[in-house]
């Protein structure tokens, strides 16, 4: 699962790496807690050139007549995509790459509160989530949703939550991308080769409205 992360990296930056243009309207950055509903930095590609925009975090269907009149589909899980009516097209059509440099993760205790955890890849590299979206409504009310794909989690994060994002690296942002036909599949798996560092964090992160910045105090 991932319900929160994390994009410091300038976009700038982020766009170079990603050899995509940036567009006008973007997010802040950096930001040390990017949650659900909110918008994040999302590249997409045209097969002649790939974008980096903002969309809003969580996926609509086409079904809803309101942004709220179901769940929010901040997640999808990559074994049951092409089975589900929300996300068939899309995952056949409209992939995207997600940039992050950590996301959040909660481990539950019994009787006790869930202790947060920060994992980041051990490389210091950023982290690049597959993604797909979607543009929801019609008219001057079109806004383009999107979420974050899921495999079972490796061995380095199991004891904290068995689900984690699905990461596609360098070599796989085309095929992911649909820029090189077909194969995308392939790459929905655990990213078991990937070493990643878990921090645990202060109880703070749990208050989506409390700032949180570089200093916060990792525990």
């Amino acid at each position: 699962m991932c319900g929160r992360f994390v994009l410091e990296t300038p976009l700038k930056a982020t766009a170079d790496k990603l050899n995509a243009q940036l567009a006008r309207n973007l997010v802040t950055v950096p930001n040390y807690n990017i949650c659900p509903s909110e918008n994040v930095s999302v590249v997409v590609s045209n097969f002649e050139h790939r974008r980096l925009a903002q969309m809003r975090w969580g996926f609509v269907p086409h079904w809803y007549k309101t942004m709220t009149d179901g769940p929010l589909l901040f997640n999808a899980r990559s074994e049951t995509l092409i089975e589900k009516p929300a996300f068939r097209d899309a995952c056949a059509k409209r992939r995207c790459l997600i940039p992050a440099d950590g996301f959040y993760e909660w481990q539950k205790f019994v009787g006790s509160k869930s202790k947060p955890f920060y994992v980041k890849r051990s490389d210091r590299q950023q982290m690049i989530f597959a993604g797909i979206w979607r543009v929801w409504g019609d008219g001057k009310n079109r806004i383009p949703t999107c979420t974050i794909l899921t495999v079972p989690a490796s061995e380095q994060i199991s004891e904290i939550h068995h689900r984690m994002p699905l990461f596609i690296e360098p070599s796989d942002w085309a095929l992911w991308l649909g820029e090189e036909g077909i194969g995308a599949a392939e790459l929905m798996k655990t990213p078991s080769y990937i070493k990643l560092d878990v921090v645990k964090v202060a109880h703070e992160i749990n208050q989506t409205s409390t700032p949180i910045g570089p200093s916060c105090p990792w525990k």
